[in-house]
């Protein structure tokens, strides 16, 4: 039991078929459930009690319950503290060809994304032993300019402008991912007018 409980530390959250890399059977998770030493947080998914923040516990189930996934948007703005927004849902971006992912009991809204738009830019942080896949703040920005009909373009000029003052990104690596989501051309006087 012990080991189990610092396991779960360690990775913050797991899944079942995680205990195979330490060789523990599936049943200690709902022995270690009742005993209160996990707490259940979603359909397959354990965590210790009251280890993660909220507004991270979301991102972190998410990434966990979908491994090829890479939160997004207004999800990713919120994550580089690059917006006033709060979302209600979790933004991520998949494959186009992936099937989207049924998770019940968090909300997520999917984007499709291929080639570059896909690959570059991503980083990866551990929150609380979690591990969060997110694009960098230049690529956000960049997606941010590219959906800017589904999300607004005033969202997207204030992720521009809080981009630029917090110094989160350089004016290179904001023209470098516009050109990868073939956005230059439409980015550009925005760019322009806040240098």
């Amino acid at each position: 039991m012990e080991q189990l409980i610092d396991f779960v530390w360690k990775k913050g959250l797991i899944r079942p078929r995680d205990l195979v890399e330490i060789r523990i059977p599936r049943q200690y998770l709902s022995i270690a459930c009742k005993q209160g030493k996990l707490k259940r947080v979603g359909r397959g998914l354990y965590s210790l009690p009251g280890k993660m923040l909220i507004e991270n516990r979301s991102l972190a189930e998410v990434c966990k319950l979908v491994p090829s996934g890479i939160i997004c948007l207004v999800s990713a703005l919120q994550f580089h503290g690059l917006t006033s927004q709060m979302p209600y849902d979790v933004w991520l971006a998949i494959d186009e060809k992936a099937r989207i992912p049924r998770i019940d009991h968090i909300q997520i809204r999917v984007f499709h994304f291929s080639g570059l738009a896909l690959s570059e830019g991503i980083e990866s942080h551990q929150v609380e032993g979690a591990e969060i896949r997110v694009f960098n703040p230049a690529k956000t920005v960049a997606d941010c300019f590219k959906y800017r009909n589904k999300i607004g373009l005033d969202i997207a000029i204030e992720a521009l402008k809080d981009c630029m003052q917090k110094r989160k990104a350089s004016i290179d690596e904001l023209v470098q991912y516009s050109r990868i989501c073939r956005v230059e051309r439409i980015m550009r006087p925005y760019l322009e007018a806040l240098q």
